[in-house]
């Protein structure tokens, strides 16, 4: 009996459905899924069989949760959603990984050969197995299957017509929590502390990078403010990180005409629709470069320190607002296209696998095949070590409710109906059978809701 595998969705637009995709392979192949909002998936846990946990992180303040899901007899694999683009300092991997967290996981699929050297020479990593499969997501973006977004591409088109994207990246200074800012204000008005969210970066490094994205993020708000002026005949299409305030940019943009904020469904579609994607270190702009797609990156100030460079080396360089303007300006002219032209291949063959062969998605599935799961379930632990992580899950889960009453809390409602705004199992099943029209795969894959925010798919 093949494994389930269970698969955590933390921001709906930017996961769901290459997720989902994953999943549709993985019950083609006899693996069933439970697929759903990383929290309510947490919440059901105790509640489901035993199976295969794919963790999309390895922070330290994961490691509670590893060990209940492995207390109630579950197995962890994983990738990281976050590690394709990333700052060069060598204090990155204490802020991302944690021995803590790594002890648990068996498996880790890498973006690439890049991605996957990290994760083997991380000091803390001592028995996983590291594989440079590529990433679903990756899936996307591919020509065999960007089609799934046409549909979307053509609305976006028809309401919008020719427009300009702006994607920003700035949760450190621009939270929608404000508690998760990276420097957290402290008692008084001179003292400050580093935040939950800069967990693991010493104070230095964390003061650093909060003020060199404080001035990136200055520097964009005046950029925003000047490209419906420059651009009257495009709508400029503002589109913040899931995790930031976007009530902030709305305020920015209040006044001009042909400028929106808008950060409804995957990027993809907005990618394949947009002249020209204008951004400052967004993983946007490397699913811009797979699409054939030009950007710009703007950059006011630089630092080999704290920027991150994969992005910004797959784009046209602007330095300044003039720059932004005469670059955006050559593009819509078609007098400049996609940049690195010569590059792009030696950076895509170092960065992302599987961008052209066996999908992402198949090539994890293969593997996981390969070590035992397609043939068995993890094996039921010490009824101890089960009773403890019942007892546990229950208590943290008590936790969580109590904290998602409270508006100003990083667990509250609306800060997860702000990254998971939900989906219903008739949606689940449409998007399922726009994979299967397209691929010619997945006929008999199905949906059925196992609980709020959950899903369970398999083979009917």
């Amino acid at each position: 009996m093949n494994s389930t595998l269970f698969i955590p969705v933390e921001n709906q637009v930017r996961e769901l459905d290459a997720k989902l995709l994953f999943a549709c392979v993985a019950a083609e192949h006899g693996f069933p899924s439970v697929l759903g909002s990383k929290q309510y998936l947490y919440f059901a846990m105790p509640k489901l069989d035993r199976g295969v946990f794919i963790a999309k992180s390895m922070r330290a303040r994961s490691t509670l949760m590893f060990k209940i899901i492995s207390a109630l007899g579950n197995d962890i694999v994983a990738w990281d959603e976050e590690s394709l683009v990333r700052y060069a300092s060598h204090e990155y991997p204490s802020w991302r990984f944690s021995k803590s967290t790594f002890d648990y996981i068996q498996h880790l699929f890498a973006w690439g050969e890049d991605d996957a050297k990290m994760f083997s020479d991380y000091a803390g990593n001592e028995r996983t197995a590291v594989y440079a499969t590529g990433n679903p997501r990756l899936d996307l973006l591919r020509h065999d299957i960007r089609g799934y977004f046409q549909d979307e591409v053509d609305a976006l088109l028809a309401r919008l017509g020719k427009f300009i994207l702006v994607n920003t990246n700035f949760s450190f200074v621009n939270p929608f929590v404000k508690k998760l800012a990276l420097i957290e204000p402290g008692g008084t008005p001179s003292s400050y502390k580093v935040s939950r969210t800069g967990s693991g970066m010493s104070e230095s490094f964390a003061l650093g990078m909060m003020e060199h994205q404080q001035k990136i993020f200055d520097n964009f708000r005046n950029l925003v403010s000047h490209l419906g002026q420059w651009f009257p005949a495009h709508q400029i299409v503002i589109r913040p990180h899931p995790s930031e305030d976007h009530d902030v940019w709305r305020l920015v943009v209040a006044s001009d005409t042909n400028v929106t904020v808008d950060h409804s469904g995957n990027v993809i579609p907005w990618l394949m629709a947009s002249e020209v994607l204008i951004h400052n270190g967004c993983t946007t702009a490397v699913e811009a470069a797979v699409l054939e797609r030009p950007a710009v990156t703007y950059q006011p100030i630089r630092s080999d320190r704290y920027d991150y460079h994969l992005p910004n080396a797959l784009s046209h360089r602007a330095f300044t607002l003039d720059e932004v303007k005469q670059t955006v300006t050559s593009i819509l002219n078609k007098d400049a296209g996609l940049a690195e032209g010569n590059n792009r291949k030696k950076i895509f063959e170092r960065h992302l696998s599987a961008v052209t062969g066996p999908l992402a998605s198949d090539r994890i599935i293969e593997i996981l095949s390969s070590v035992g799961y397609g043939n068995y379930s993890p094996a039921a632990p010490p009824a101890w070590n089960y009773f403890k992580g019942r007892l546990t899950s229950s208590a943290r889960t008590l936790v969580k409710r109590f904290n998602m009453m409270r508006l100003d809390h990083w667990n509250s409602a609306r800060y997860h109906a702000h990254r998971f705004p939900g989906v219903c199992v008739a949606d689940i099943n449409s998007r399922i059978e726009r994979f299967s029209g397209l691929l010619r795969r997945f006929d008999t894959v199905r949906a059925e809701e196992v609980s709020r925010h959950v899903f369970r798919l398999s083979r009917t």
